[in-house]
Parts: structure tokens; sequence; C-alpha cells
């Protein structure tokens, strides 16, 4: 076991302080809370929802935990904060209520600039159609509370990103609803008879259907949807009358993963919407917390034709805007069309050294994982093989098993989080300093082999 974790006993530690209740069963006292408190406090009390942060540091923690659950492109942070320090002069316009309005209209003019460039839309984006907020999690509690009453359904395939229940539940309380897709059948165009079965079982169940959220690039299989599956899922939402919802996030973290066959990303706003869907009913995220790995900014972007939901997320933004400090920093980055440009092709050398020193580690350690990933920063990986056998706990039981056995040896990957059909998958993130990445391998494979 590694040094870090000698003190307490891990298993005991972990459970209490970081994944709730060992049991997902609270034992707090929430009687003087509202139902909504209730139900909100009870969902830290589920067991493996949220990761630990990383400690390790070849230097000062050589024992310390290694985190390959944060979705975000570490090495490319320097990077960033040298450049803030170099090149961002902060005003009164960026610590007061309101900026000037031609302060104000910087960013989304930057930001329209910005997707002009390099989501190639069929039509130009028009700034004044971009809402500011802190971030895309924000946007999608603010999407759910819009779109859908308590208790209705915003539909996904899947795998998909488990945290998306908490985006779109905590405050909404809008519930996800998963269309059993395979990890390679996602991407086809045969999905959507999978999301027609879904929506009909949902709503002979009593939840109505709001909307379909897509991630493109996927999170967290790492592969971009092809023109022709996204225009059958936007053909399904126009009949029958859904939002359509893309999460391009990871839009730009797009590298070449040495497969001939990866598909190219491709924007939702890239496609001629005639003929297809009403486009008021397409609204598309974007932010700076992995193109320009910056969780920490807090900064995101709605991009909508509706202007009824931009007024109603207007309303919401009260509660949810991006801070003036922020978006002067998002201002002065996008601006500088010349440093985004160098940044993003850094990125996407360093994404694809990474990727392919971790697939090539895997194959060799004969570790399944699904082929044809190209984006963002994750590899999803079949560790079905090496679950404990043991008839008496349950696939989730069996899964938070193996993970622990991996947070002993310390490193973490997210059980039953990114929620396949099948158990024992994991979504590894590789996106990491390479020492980092090569040493945390190595623990992963320790625990596989039984060492």
């Amino acid at each position: 076991m590694v040094g870090v974790f000698r003190s307490i006993p891990i298993r005991s530690r972990l459970t209490r302080f970081i994944f709730g209740h060992p049991h997902g069963v609270s034992h707090h006292n929430y009687t003087m809370l509202s139902s909504r408190g209730v139900r909100s406090a009870g969902m830290l009390d589920i067991p493996w929802r949220y990761a630990p942060t990383q400690s390790y540091d070849k230097d000062t923690n050589p024992d310390g935990l290694i985190s390959f659950a944060m979705a975000e492109n570490i090495p490319m942070r320097k990077e960033i904060v040298k450049y803030i320090n170099e090149k961002v002069t902060f005003t009164e316009d960026s610590i007061g209520y309101r900026p000037k309005p031609s302060t104000a209209a910087r960013l989304p003019a930057a930001l329209a600039d910005h997707l002009n460039r390099n989501f190639k839309p069929h039509v130009p984006v028009d700034p004044n159609t971009i809402l500011v907020a802190s971030s895309p999690t924000a946007l999608g509690g603010m999407l759910g509370y819009s779109l859908a009453e308590p208790g209705e359904g915003i539909l996904v395939s899947r795998p998909m990103y488990g945290r998306f229940e908490l985006d779109y539940g905590v405050e909404a309380g809008v519930e996800i609803v998963y269309a059993d897709t395979g990890p390679v059948e996602a991407f086809t165009p045969a999905a959507v008879e999978k999301y027609e079965a879904a929506l009909k079982k949902a709503e002979e169940k009593g939840t109505k259907i709001r909307a379909v959220l897509v991630v493109n690039p996927n999170n967290p299989v790492g592969r971009c949807y092809p023109p022709e599956t996204l225009k059958e899922l936007l053909k399904f939402c126009q009949k029958h009358q859904l939002h359509y919802i893309s999460d391009e996030v990871y839009g730009l973290s797009v590298f070449d993963s040495g497969d001939p066959d990866a598909v190219p990303f491709t924007s939702v706003l890239s496609l001629d919407l005639s003929g297809l869907i009403d486009p008021k009913l397409v609204h598309v995220l974007y932010g700076f917390s992995k193109d320009f790995a910056s969780g920490g900014l807090h900064l995101g972007f709605l991009i909508s034709q509706n202007e009824q939901l931009q007024k109603a997320c207007k309303a919401i933004l009260r509660l949810h805007p991006a801070s003036r400090a922020a978006v002067t920093i998002g201002t002065t980055i996008l601006e500088d069309q010349e440093f985004v440009d160098s940044i993003i092709a850094k990125a996407r050398n360093g994404l694809a050294a990474s990727y392919k020193l971790a697939t090539s580690t895997l194959e060799r350690e004969g570790i399944r994982y699904v082929k044809g990933g190209n984006a963002g920063f994750f590899i999803y990986i079949d560790l079905s093989p090496y679950l404990p056998t043991d008839p008496g706990l349950s696939a989730q039981q069996r899964e938070f098993s193996l993970a622990q056995k991996l947070v002993d040896a310390g490193v973490f990957l997210h059980p039953g989080e990114e929620h396949s059909k099948e158990p024992g998958w994991f979504r590894l993130v590789f996106s990491q300093e390479e020492e980092v990445l090569v040493e945390g391998l190595r623990r992963i494979f320790s625990v596989l082999k039984g060492k």
C-alpha cells in the first residue's frame, strides 16, 4: 500500500470522507430541511460519486494518489497561467457589478469569432445568441430548469458522463433517462431506434422527455459523432418536438490518434438545419474548462437562437454569473487569435502523444478498450475480467471492490459512474504529465496482476 494512506485504513477513510456513508444510506438528521434540501443532501451520500483530489508529486509526495478521474488537460495549465500572468490587464470593469456596454460586448463578440473560425458554422454565430455564465455545468442546470418540470427527463445514450445526473438534477430536479446503446453503436444512425425505445418506455412510466443531450466529442468514449448520426438525432428531436442540447466542450480537443478511420469533429453549428429541425430547438454548450485547460476559471457559454429560452436563462443567470475577472481573462485570450491557435495546436500534440502512450501500454498488457478515439482526455477501458467473481456481490459492488483495490494501490478510477450497460467499464483520463501517466498505469497493472 502506498505510504500516504497508512495512517488511516483506506477503505474507512475514503468511504467516510469522500464517498459518503459506505452503504449509501445517510444517518444525518435532515428534518429541518425542505424536501428539496433533503434530496440534494442525499446526493452527497451516494458512494463513489465524487472523485478525490490528486495528491501525487514525484518529488514531494511520491506515494500520493494519482487520479485518472478528473477530466482536465493538466499539462496545458502552465501555458494558460503563464499567459494570464503576462498578458491580462484588469480594469474597474473587471471588478464592478456591471461593465460598460462596450466592455460587456467584447466576450460574446470574441467567442462568436472563435466559433466562426474553428467550428465552421453553416450560419455565422451571432454574438446576440450567446449567453455567458459561470460554467457549462451551471448552464446544464439552467437548461434543465427552463426546459423541463421536476421529474421530467432528458434523454441520453450510454455510456455517458455520469455527473449529468447532478448537473441537471440538483437544482432543476430533472431526471437523466438512458437509451441502451453500446459504446460503438451509440455513434451510428441505427442508435436512433434505441432513443425511440427509451422515449416510449419512459413515457409509459409517466416520465415526460423534454430534450436529448448529446456530448460531442463524447465523454467517456472519446469519439466524435459522424454527421449522418447527428442528422438522424436532430430529425428524431423534431419528430417528437424535443430540444437538442449539444455539449461541445471538447470541440477543439481533437487530435491525431493514428487511426485513419477516426471520425473528425462536426459541430451541430456546422450543419444545415433546414429540413432537419427547428433551429429554436437546438442549443450548444461550450466553455473554457477543456479546450483551454481552465476549469477553475468557471466560464461557460450557451449558444441558442431561442429568444424565450435565452430570456428564461437570463433570469436565472443572477444565480450563476461568470465573475467579471473571469470574463476579463476569457476575453483577452479569445481576442488573441495567435495565442489561441498556438495553444490548441500544442494541446492537440500533447494529447496525441499521451493517447498513444496510454493505448500502446493497454495493448501490451492485454486490456481491451474502445478503439477509434481521437478527442477528449479519456479512454474507455474494459476491466470486467478483473472484477471479483463473488456471486454474493451485485454488479455495482463488484466494480466498487475493484475500485477500492486500485485506491489502496494509490490510483483512482471512477466505478459505476459512466453508465455502461455492462459492469467493468471505466473511464481512464490520460491527459497527465508523462511521468504521472506512466506511474499511474504501473499501479493499475500491479493491481490487475495481483502483485
